[in-house]
């Protein structure tokens, strides 16, 4: 079993992310995905930068893989879009049925293999088989999936097919054409002031009552909690999963995989929850695995 580091969601200064990714070289992670997925205002680096840093990390023997906007709103999105689909020296993920048209229209001379991301929302055997017959090697389960269901899922799957399941970090919940951090500045979204640079770990919201609830990050909201299936590993791989994927974030991130790698090898005498809990940065949850409301916690969450 193969350990992924997602897209990175936040927004980070040029020089953070190409410290973040040099550390991440040196960890046991096997896959990375690059890029920028979430908001196109987003400029510290541009996609010759992302390029940049994966040729570095296949330098260090990991699989770069170059993921596509999961929101496209304007003529210049497509435009990056079309680049990233067009160039042949790494995998793409498609975060959108556009990303999947470029990497697989009509089977063209252009048309190439491709990881079918989380928000591409494949349900069912027939969704599978009609993605792999358009060229995805890998597909990302959606967040909600359930254990069970992704079982199911598993026994009819096109052969070939790699399977991927987001295993830590906070919940992309949903995207919208809105600013939602420009927004709690009173600042309009075409006018943001790059305000995303200000949170690391994105804008937390809490309820009247304090509890935390959700994260804002620019267009995307995420969960508060963090989702968290590290003694679930083992389970994976009986079910036949071939990639867990972990998502960046700003603090404690090469001991977060290294809590994985030890989980995925066996070689810690506590529990794994235990051991992680110190690097979270917010209460784990993992309720959607087990067919729960995704809040709640049934696993032993560690103190």
């Amino acid at each position: 079993m193969k350990l992924s580091l997602g897209p990175l969601q936040y927004y980070w200064s040029r020089s953070a992310v190409f410290d973040f990714y040099e550390a991440m070289a040196a960890t046991p992670i096997d896959v990375v995905y690059l890029g920028e997925t979430v908001c196109s205002r987003r400029h510290e680096l541009r996609l010759s930068d992302w390029l940049d840093v994966a040729c570095m990390l296949r330098d260090a023997g990991k699989q770069a893989v170059l993921s596509t906007q999961v929101l496209i709103e304007s003529g210049a999105d497509v435009t990056v879009l079309h680049k990233i689909a067009a160039n042949q020296d790494f995998l793409v993920e498609a975060n959108d049925m556009g990303a999947v048209r470029c990497l697989s229209a009509g089977k063209h001379d252009n048309a190439r293999n491709f990881v079918a991301g989380p928000h591409l929302n494949l349900y069912n055997a027939d969704a599978l088989q009609w993605m792999a017959g358009l060229g995805a090697q890998r597909w990302v389960m959606p967040l909600e999936m359930s254990r069970d269901a992704l079982a199911v899922l598993l026994h009819q799957r096109p052969q070939g097919l790699e399977t991927e399941v987001f295993a830590y970090g906070r919940m992309p919940l949903a995207y919208s054409a809105r600013c939602f951090t420009a927004r709690q500045r009173n600042l309009p979204k075409d006018d943001c002031q790059f305000s995303c640079l200000q949170h690391p770990d994105g804008l937390l919201l809490r309820t009247r009552e304090q509890e935390d609830f959700l994260v804002l990050n620019g267009i995307q909201t995420q969960s508060a909690r963090v989702y968290s299936l590290i003694d679930e590993l083992s389970a994976m791989r009986m079910l036949g999963v071939d990639v867990v994927r972990l998502s960046p974030q700003s603090r404690h991130m090469t001991e977060v995989i290294a809590t994985f790698d030890s989980s995925r090898r066996g070689t810690l005498g506590a529990t794994y929850a235990e051991t992680l809990r110190p690097f979270l940065p917010d209460a784990p949850c993992d309720g959607y695995w087990f067919g729960r409301p995704g809040l709640e916690q049934q696993a032993p969450a560690g103190h």
